[in-house]
This record gives structure tokens, C-alpha cells and sequence, in this order.
């Protein structure tokens, strides 16, 4: 069967800019294996699968994969359907407010603009800090080895996805930092995580902070956005009284160290729920024929 699929760039303000991500519309017909076969076949971070809803309070219900495994959560997939599902007609805001299925429940999606202006913005899941790190660690030291170090202690967090965050002394030192991948994985295998998100602070420019991150498994590579990452960076930031701004939103500039060029819009609302989000632009449009 022909499905309408979609290819995107997330977190860009121009094609080429962001995270891509491939997105599968009426996927109902397709089992499990075949999107795990897709997402491998599509060999991007993450290929989504857009279903009917199963209870009326959602617009929708996605799935996510990367090319080895089902994904609970992660941002850029969950910004990036949601444009593809307004696209193409299948949902409306209620309120400005489109509602998605996934595994880990129902996630409230912020939608301003239209088209390749729109803005939309995901609730991420509540992140919580599960260690904080000490100088003496043998797990996390040679992964944070000749890193100068900002004023926040290295934290693991979990917000979906475990990360270690580790502030830097500022962005010059974040740009040129060259990761040591072998220690990076390590630290990831021995503690379950993700791998290693990097920020520091700027000043005088068009984003609040500069993020790496650096993935140590299932493979080794650098993404050029991360709406998970960020959003557990910033329930980090806002738990450690340390959030760029006072009125809890801010900018973040990643993905020039790998060619890209990504902004994301962070915010820690009120009630202490971050919003991650930013525009999307689609390149492809077509039908899958699998």
C-alpha cells in the first residue's frame, strides 16, 4: 500500500538548518516490523508513524523509531509530526493546542503561525535528577577530561531519556571542544544514559545558550537538535535557580559543530512544565510504497 509520507526539517528556519526527520501519515496498515524495517531503511535519527487516536482527548497517536529501536519520547519527532499532521489536514487545534499520543501519554503541543512561519512547542515529560556528579566519579571523570568546567555540578537527569548535563566555562571552549567518544560511551553504558549534553552561556547575541550532544549508544554520533535534551537541560536549569532568563524562555543554538545551524524556543512555564519547540520546514513530500 501507498502511504503519504513526508521528509522534514526540525528546529531550522530554512531547510538544511535543523534535525531531519521522516514522517510516515496513515500508518494503520503497518505492523511493528514494518516500521522498524522503515526506520532503518530511512536511516535518519528518528522516522515517525502517524495513527488514528485511541481516546478522544487526543488529535492524533505517533509512534517513534530509530533505525534500531521504538523511542518512547523524543522532541524534533514530536515537533516535526505535529507539522506534518497540520499539513495534511488530519487534525485542528483546540484552542491552539494539539494534543499527542505516544508512550509516555498524552503531550500537549503549542501551535503559533502558519506554515513555514508556524511555531509549535512541545510539553516534554517531567525531567527529575537521579545523580549529581562528583569530581572523583570513575564513571563520569574521563568523559568530562581537560573540560573546563562552568559553576553547575554534572547532573544525570531523566526525562524520558537519561542524559548527563555538564556545564562549560563558556561557549568559545563548548565550540571547540572535540569529545572523547570512547569515554563519552562508556559513561553512557555504565550508566544507561543517552550520553553527555554540553551547554554554556551567551552573551550579546541571538541565542541564551550554545548545547552539544554528544550520543555514546547505540552508536557514537553528534546531534545537530535535540528537543529531549534540551528539555531535560532546561528542568535542570530551572530546578538549580538558573534558568538564562527570569521569565523562564530562552534560545538555543546547536548543530554548528556538524553543519547545521538549529534554533530552539525553551520555555519553564509556571507550573515548572517546559515547552520545547521552533519551526519546521518540509523538503519532501510523496507516498511510501512498502
Amino acid at each position: 500500500m501507498r502511504h503519504p509520507f513526508v521528509q522534514l526539517d526540525v528546529f531550522a528556519s530554512r531547510p538544511g538548518d535543523g534535525n531531519p526527520l521522516a514522517v510516515v501519515l496513515a500508518a494503520e496498515t503497518l505492523d511493528e516490523s514494518a516500521m522498524q524495517a522503515i526506520a532503518r531503511w530511512t536511516r535518519l535519527p528518528e522516522t515517525t508513524f502517524v495513527l488514528p487516536p485511541s481516546t478522544p482527548e487526543a488529535s492524533y497517536r505517533l509512534r517513534i523509531f530509530s533505525p534500531r529501536r521504538e523511542v518512547p519520547f523524543a522532541g524534533h519527532p514530536s515537533i516535526g509530526s505535529a507539522h506534518a499532521v497540520l499539513d495534511a489536514g488530519l487534525a485542528t487545534p483546540r484552542e491552539g493546542v494539539l494534543v499527542q499520543e505516544c508512550a509516555v501519554g498524552l503531550l500537549p503541543i503549542r501551535v503559533h503561525g502558519q506554515g513555514r512561519e508556524r511555531r509549535l512547542a512541545v510539553r516534554a515529560p517531567r525531567a527529575r535528577v537521579l545523580e549529581t556528579g562528583r569530581a572523583d566519579d570513575p564513571r563520569l571523570a574521563p568523559a568530562l577530561s581537560g573540560m573546563a568546567l562552568g559553576r553547575l555540578p554534572p547532573v544525570l537527569m531523566d526525562g524520558g531519556r537519561r542524559w548527563w548535563l555538564a556545564e562549560l566555562r563558556d561557549e568559545a571552549t563548548l565550540r571547540a571542544l572535540t569529545p572523547p567518544w570512547a569515554d563519552i560511551a562508556a559513561l553512557a553504558a555504565d550508566t544507561e544514559a543517552m550520553g553527555l549534553c554540553v551547554f554554556a552561556r551567551c552573551t550579546g547575541g541571538e541565542h541564551d545558550l550554545a548545547v552539544r550532544a554528544f550520543v555514546g549508544q547505540p552508536a557514537q554520533v553528534e546531534d545537530a537538535a535535540s528537543g529531549a535534551a534540551n528539555a531535560t537541560l532546561a528542568a535542570w536549569l530551572h530546578e538549580a535557580g538558573a534558568l538564562p532568563r527570569a521569565d523562564g524562555a530562552y534560545v538555543v543554538s546547536q548543530g554548528r559543530e556538524v553543519g547545521h545551524d538549529a534554533r530552539l524556543y525553551l520555555q519553564v512555564d509556571a507550573e515548572g512544565e517546559v515547552w520545547s519547540g521552533g519551526q519546521v520546514q518540509t523538503v519532501v513530500r510523496g507516498d511510501l510504497d512498502w
